[in-house]
């Protein structure tokens, strides 16, 4: 399976929680699958269909940390110019928040577009992740050809929701799936597994009657670790996915 994998490294970057907004803005630890088609259209200059594209991440950062931001609220004032329907100033305040930020974020990135690889050297708007002002940079853009494998690890990474039951470690979350911006950028939600530590397929939990991947596409290129590759978990942006609860 040949795909592009790309890696990007910035300085800070901070994926808020859409709903929640009182006085502090806590970060998702990886990166929603929403803000990985903007980034992709970003790079491509154009809202590409997102039918067929599928994508797999490898995503670390340094520490988190609490930054300052403010809101400025701002409304007309009830005075007019002077023939003119213009208010004379704009009137308002300042709200501090306290914003969580993931410092030295790094993205390795694998979309199964191997074509697009040189829209990815040439990218047409600003390389940001997150936020309009965290800006990153491409260190590497490239194919690669995955391998097939019985055994691999797994570690930073977004899983889907129903790997939840065969895992030892990570945790659930809900996160933006996909924004429609043909919709006034309707949202859609889907529940993810987040594997922030490493653990091995051959450590999966197995029941009775509820069967797990035998197989798995792997990173040559990837360390190598206890003589298997780093495994890759792809998702799509729109169409079935199933993350109804699931009772072993």
């Amino acid at each position: 399976m040949r795909v592009l994998k790309v890696t990007a490294e910035g300085l800070t970057t901070s994926f808020r929680y859409p709903h929640f907004m009182q006085g502090v803005h806590p970060t998702f630890e990886m990166p929603p699958p929403a803000t990985i088609y903007g980034h992709i259209c970003s790079a491509l200059g154009e809202w590409v269909e997102p039918e067929g594209v599928e994508f797999a991440y490898h995503f670390t950062y340094l520490a988190k940390f609490d930054d300052v931001e403010h809101v400025h609220v701002v409304s007309a004032s009830s005075g007019k110019l002077p023939h003119s329907n213009v208010p004379k100033v704009l009137e308002g305040g300042v709200n501090p928040f306290k914003r969580e930020m993931l410092f030295r974020p790094k993205l390795v990135l694998y979309v199964n577009r191997p074509e697009w690889e040189v829209p990815f050297r040439s990218p047409q708007f600003a390389v940001v992740l997150g936020r309009s002002q965290d800006l990153f940079t491409y260190t590497s853009v490239k194919t690669v050809d995955l391998v097939q494998a019985e055994h691999a690890y797994f570690e930073h990474t977004l899983a889907p929701y129903r790997m939840a039951l065969f895992l030892e470690r990570g945790y659930v979350t809900m996160m933006p799936r996909f924004l429609d911006y043909s919709n006034r950028r309707s949202p859609t939600f889907a529940r993810y597994t987040v594997v922030n530590r490493r653990v091995y397929s051959d450590n999966l939990l197995r029941f009775e009657g509820v069967s797990d991947r035998s197989d798995w596409w792997t990173d040559p290129e990837s360390p190598e670790e206890r003589g298997v590759h780093l495994g890759l978990l792809f998702h799509t942006f729109v169409g079935e996915y199933d993350d109804s609860p699931v009772l072993a």
